[in-house]
Formats: structure tokens, sequence, C-alpha cells
């Protein structure tokens, strides 16, 4: 079959079906006026390992995003199986001003580098300085609808318990969190895991 917009020949647009399982990055930022905020976005990933830089997709000019480039620091703490159900209450259309972590009962840690808190109960997060906001104009010339925030990691806090005696991250014990499509999530396990390694002479070096 064929899907485009104007067709709709499924009665669910399979989109987010298709390009997933997502990563989410579970953003916290502090505004101008000293608010703190804490909202997951499933348009997120990493875009560059040197130095390592992160971006998340806000539909709409949201408190993430403007307390973001106020502040000019944000948080992206994972999203784990366990912390499920508080990165799901965060997401919560709250007035401005009144904290998702308060309003999700959770915790808020330190981080090292920049003001925003990282989620306590996450075992990894990513502390970076806000660089810059693309709006994402469509191909008809229209208004922006989505705005890309671009970050540089500064810093990152990983928990002791998840890092190998090798010095790996073992990604599956944490049993992060993706999102799918319609109401679909994803888990993340140690089992599932398999390793392929490049063809000799192709494709960019591994960094360790």
């Amino acid at each position: 079959m064929h899907y485009d917009a104007e067709t709709r020949t499924l009665p669910h647009n399979p989109f987010k079906a298709l390009v997933a399982p997502r990563p989410i990055g579970w953003v916290s930022a502090i505004g101008a006026s000293g608010a703190l905020n804490l909202s997951p976005y499933s348009f997120f990933n990493g875009i560059g390992d040197n130095p390592e830089m992160v971006m998340f997709s806000s539909f709409g000019r949201k408190d993430a995003l403007t307390f973001a480039e106020e502040g000019g620091e944000f948080v992206c703490s994972l999203a784990t199986f366990d912390t499920r159900e508080g990165m799901n209450q965060s997401s919560a259309p709250l007035p401005r001003g009144e904290s998702e972590f308060d309003f999700a009962h959770l915790a808020t840690a330190p981080s090292r580098k920049v003001r925003p808190p990282r989620v306590a109960d996450a075992p990894a997060a990513l502390e970076c300085k806000w660089l810059q906001t693309i709006p994402l104009v469509p191909a008809d010339g229209g208004e922006a609808a989505y705005f890309m925030v671009i970050g540089q990691v500064v810093s990152m806090y990983i928990d002791d318990r998840f890092v190998t005696p090798e010095g790996r991250v073992d990604t599956g014990a944490m049993r992060p969190i993706m999102r799918g499509g319609y109401f679909d999530y994803f888990t993340v396990e140690s089992e599932n895991r398999f390793e392929m390694r490049r063809p000799a002479g192709g494709g960019d070096v591994p960094r360790r």
C-alpha cells in the first residue's frame, strides 16, 4: 500500500510507528524567572559525538524550549521502565511555573556543570549547554510548527551500577523505554543485544 497525508488510506497515521522505537529525552530546564520544567520528548536523539551533541524537537514553543533558551542549559535524563509512570505524568500540560517534578512526585538531584537538576531516579543523564533553536519550516514555506533545540553535552551522569568492569555502559541493564506509534512503548533489554563490526575501511571509525 501507499500512504500519504492527502489520501489517508489508514485510519491512523503510521509515521510514528515507522520511525520507531525512538529514545526519550526527559528534558529539565530552568527559565529566567527560576521556574523549573520537566518534559519528555520522543523526537530526541544524539546528533554528534565529537563534541557530543543532542537535539529535541518541540511542537510549538513549549516551556522546555523556552527555558533552555533563557537559561542556556538543559538536562536529558534517561527514562526507564522503572520511571515510566513519572515520565508519563510529567507530560501533563501544567500551567507555566508549576513544577512537573512535584506533580509527578519525582525527586531532583543536582547536576555537576549546569543549573537544571536531573531526575534523581534516572540511571543516567546528559548535562547540556544550549547551542541553537532551529524552526523546522515545511517544504511549502509555511509557518514552522516544530522547533529543534540543539545542545552540547558538557557532563554525563551514569549510575556506577551500570558501568561494567571493562568500562562500558550496560544500556540494557538500565531498561530504557522508547516510544513507538500510537500509545506504544518499547523496552531495551540486555538479552536482546547483539554486536556487529563494520567492514574494514567502511564508515566511521568507532571511538572508544
